[in-house]
């Protein structure tokens, strides 16, 4: 290969590839040196070694000046050495003595081939590696280029990039050419092709686009605290205000939805909940479960961390969602475990408790427990707050009646009025129980003290 043009070839090569020139040619002089153990087929120690001023690839058998010589392929003795370099040759010294490179011809050139293509790879890949490496979590631009298994193969500048199948959200379709803003979610070292790894179905991305529509999360003012994602179908964001004069969720939002519409858009229609963050684990639940209304929140259990939640009956589809989509989004944003029930299933589930303890005879006076022109939901809500009896009704203050959900002052005079009622139909309290503990106080107290007088 004629001089200029080995020269030519590495500095094209070098400059298309975006490598140092001294990686092709050490690549190079590798191939020449694999070229020459082949055609020498020799034991000799060959270096290979590219002269910049001649662009001429010189190769070398190196000898090693010893006293005795005991493998005379690799080494020389000295009065050898010193013969021929004079006394300026000492033990341990090393001497090159040129060989002809005419005879490795096309061998060396198709050797050289594959070595500079293997040595060009592994250049690329280390230098992708270390531009990409330090970008993840960084949203690109990308342009689609071809399909392979499923996977997107896009390009990023020069550089190819793969979106996996898992990577891809299902509500998108793309076409050869298409532009498509993607997050980095990894890049790999050692892959065979596309190194940098593309996500549109990692939360990053949705968080990154946040970031470019609202500048109140750019500037820190607004913090994303938490985003979860069922990519194409519906995300979740928790945010929250540095600043009390800035409403954190109007700040995503926009005038009119511009914001978020814009970040909706990007994600092919892909449904959006933007809610207030809080430190309360019931509050932020609550919020996390929008757009259903939710009636009460309780903590079963704390270590395991694992809430209730009771809803309306009409509400109970909304808070669940599609195939049980906004419950377990909730769950993971909040990172609580929900446990979603209607009112009407968690009285039920109140008076299966209530039936299966053994009251005595008042076990049956709390299945019966019914006041006239009171409304079974009403009746649900007394029994679920210990008010089984009528009894316990007439005992109980007026204001921790009134404090129950739902309950204002006309409902309690009419609760009362109705128990009063309820009562004077049957005077004579039940026997056992817990009626005999609370009711009969003076009545027993008289007649002994009648016993005592007679």
């Amino acid at each position: 290969m004629p001089t200029t043009e080995l020269q030519q070839m590495i500095d094209v090569v070098a400059k298309d590839k975006g490598i140092d020139p001294t990686i092709v040619i050490s690549a190079i002089e590798d191939a020449y040196l694999a070229a020459s153990r082949k055609v020498f087929k020799t034991e000799e120690d060959l270096r290979t070694r590219f002269n910049l001023e001649t662009g001429q690839v010189e190769l070398y058998a190196v000898k090693l000046i010893v006293t005795d010589v005991t493998a005379p392929a690799k080494e020389i003795s000295l009065s050898e050495a010193q013969q021929l370099y004079g006394d300026e040759a000492e033990v341990g010294m090393e001497i090159e003595f040129p060989k002809e490179t005419e005879k490795l011809g096309r061998i060396a050139a198709q050797t050289a081939k594959q070595v500079i293509a293997q040595r060009v790879r592994e250049a690329e890949r280390e230098k992708i590696h270390g531009e990409f490496g330090q970008r993840v979590g960084e949203v690109v631009n990308a342009t689609v280029k071809r399909f392979e298994s499923g996977d997107i193969i896009a390009e990023i500048g020069r550089v190819e990039a793969q979106i996996p199948r898992k990577e891809q959200s299902r509500a998108e379709n793309y076409a050869i050419g298409d532009r498509v803003r993607a997050v980095i979610k990894a890049v790999t070292k050692n892959a065979k092709g596309p190194q940098v790894v593309l996500s549109r179905t990692d939360p990053a991305l949705l968080i990154k686009l946040f970031e470019q529509e609202v500048p109140e999360i750019y500037d820190g003012t607004v913090v994303i605290r938490g985003a979860v994602r069922e990519a194409g179908d519906r995300a979740k964001v928790a945010v929250y205000s540095r600043e009390r004069d800035v409403d954190p969720v109007g700040a995503c939002v926009g005038m009119r939805g511009t914001r978020v519409q814009a970040i909706i858009r990007e994600l092919r229609g892909e449904k959006i909940d933007i809610v207030e963050f809080s430190e309360d684990p019931v509050q932020f639940v609550t919020k996390a479960l929008s757009p259903a209304r939710v009636q009460r929140v309780t903590i079963v259990d704390d270590e395991q961390r694992v809430m209730e939640v009771v809803v309306e009956d009409r509400q109970l589809s909304l808070a669940i969602g599609k195939k049980g989509q906004n419950v377990r989004l909730a769950a993971k944003l909040s990172g609580w475990k929900i446990d979603i029930k209607s009112e009407e299933e968690k009285r039920k589930e109140v008076e299966l408790t209530l039936a299966g303890i053994d009251f005595g005879s008042g076990a049956e006076e709390v299945q019966m427990l019914s006041l006239p022109d009171i409304h079974e939901d009403v009746l649900a809500a007394l029994r679920a707050a210990g008010y089984d009896t009528v009894d316990k009704v007439l005992e109980a203050n007026p204001v921790d009646l009134l404090a129950l959900p739902g309950f204002d002052q006309e409902t309690v005079d009419a609760i009362v009025a109705a128990a009063a009622a309820e009562k004077a139909k049957h005077p004579e309290p039940a026997d056992g129980g817990e009626e005999p503990v609370t009711e009969p106080v003076t009545e027993p107290v008289t007649e002994s003290d009648t016993e005592r007088t007679e």
